[in-house]
């Protein structure tokens, strides 16, 4: 007895119960699989931002630690400042490897010839930035010509928008300077695509900052040093030391309330899927009672009758879940976009993360919860008594 081709045979007859109860397992699988890509996803863009920030240690100014730094992860100004002279006095400790002081400063501009208009970000920085992130190479001219000259070097992205390259002019909104473009960044894929650079000492004079700083980029050269570095820094008034680590832990923690109420959401939708499940097959069960009673009363025996509604089930739920593999990975872009707009923080790269292992896991799951549904409706119909299943019917 063919049990795969009599199960088949039977959901083709109540195709459009059997497409409604394949549909809600795929919405729950599809859930399912969008929220474990996401968890990856967005645990390996935060770290790579976090990495590719190119120091392990940022100093501020005092206020919120992980408020300043996710300002600085997510290219935002509204920072506090601090005086330069604590740069001085840390540059000296030996246990530092690279340094760099920055200066951030947002200005609204517009463009009157082509009537764009925005927000930009304006970076003041010093040589030692590049040794932070020697990743940071030029697709198109050079460095500043000197430590205080009305020059930039625009992002890969702030040259795109601003439709700008080498030697050409850029307006400062609000402080009436412009500046003269010689050089463009390589696109890196972070924040920095979208800043427009210049030297620490322009930004502290044209943004009115004298010996003003907004942060201290470090990389030590044993980051076991970390905690007695912090402590060391503890006493120095008006900062802080906040530990590039200690931010990404904090914002996944801060996403682990949010994770656990969308588990919450996909468990709800699993249930109910496996409920709708049962009850197909049930009512399938019990449409076929006079056609299970003849095959009963023609030989059948009780595992046959079982193998064929426990293969039905599982058949369902396998449906269901190559359909909601299928449609997690087809609105994947679109849940990106909705999750960029909701979230406070979104890192660059891919939030939803899709792999081979995790949407054939969830498809085995799948068909793991059609095995463990299909239990009941399959020992309803096996249980049933010849006789009185073809007289039921009647």
């Amino acid at each position: 007895m063919n049990a795969f081709r009599i199960a088949l045979k039977t959901l083709r007859r109540k195709r459009i119960r059997t497409a409604f109860t394949v549909g809600g397992v795929g919405v729950a699988v599809a859930v399912l699989i969008s929220l474990l890509a996401f968890d990856v996803g967005y645990q390996r863009a935060l770290r790579r931002d976090i990495d590719r920030m190119g120091y392990q240690v940022l100093v501020t100014a005092k206020g919120c630690p992980y408020e300043a730094a996710t300002l600085m992860l997510k290219g935002g100004g509204g920072l506090r400042y601090m005086e330069q002279d604590v740069y001085e006095k840390i540059v000296r400790d030996g246990r530092i490897d690279e340094i760099a002081p920055q200066l951030v400063s947002t200005v609204f501009s517009r463009d009157e010839g082509s009537g764009h208009s925005g927000i930009s970000m304006y970076m003041g920085i010093a040589d030692s930035h590049l040794e932070l992130k020697p990743w940071m190479e030029f697709e198109s001219g050079g460095w500043f010509s000197d430590d205080d000259v009305d020059e930039a070097i625009l992002g890969y992205e702030a040259a795109e928008l601003e439709q700008r390259k080498v030697g050409d002019r850029i307006f400062v909104g609000g402080v009436d300077k412009v500046l003269t473009v010689v050089g463009v960044f390589e696109r890196t894929g972070t924040q920095d695509d979208g800043v427009i650079f210049l030297p620490l000492a322009t930004a502290q004079r044209i943004f009115e900052l004298p010996e003003k700083i907004s942060g201290i980029g470090i990389r030590l050269k044993d980051l076991s040093d970390l905690p007695q570095f912090e402590e060391d820094l503890y006493d120095e008034p008006g900062i802080q030391v906040v530990s590039m680590a200690q931010v990404k832990g904090t914002i996944l923690n801060l996403m682990s309330s949010a994770r656990t109420l969308a588990s919450s959401i996909a468990a709800v939708a699993i249930i109910v899927a496996v409920i709708g499940v049962m009850n197909t097959v049930l009512m399938s069960v019990f449409d076929r009672t006079k056609q299970i009673g003849v095959m009963k009363a023609m030989g059948a025996s009780k595992w046959d009758v079982f193998r064929i509604v426990w293969v039905e089930t599982t058949l369902v739920c396998l449906f269901g879940g190559v359909a909601g593999a299928v449609l997690a990975m087809a609105g994947g872009s679109a849940a990106e976009h909705i999750i960029r707009r909701a979230l406070p923080y979104a890192p660059s790269g891919n939030l939803i993360a899709f792999s081979l292992p995790l949407v054939l896991s969830a498809i085995a799951g799948a068909i793991l919860i059609g095995l463990v549904a299909g239990v009941y409706p399959a020992s309803r119909a096996a249980s049933m008594r010849p006789v009185e299943a073809i007289r039921s019917s009647d």
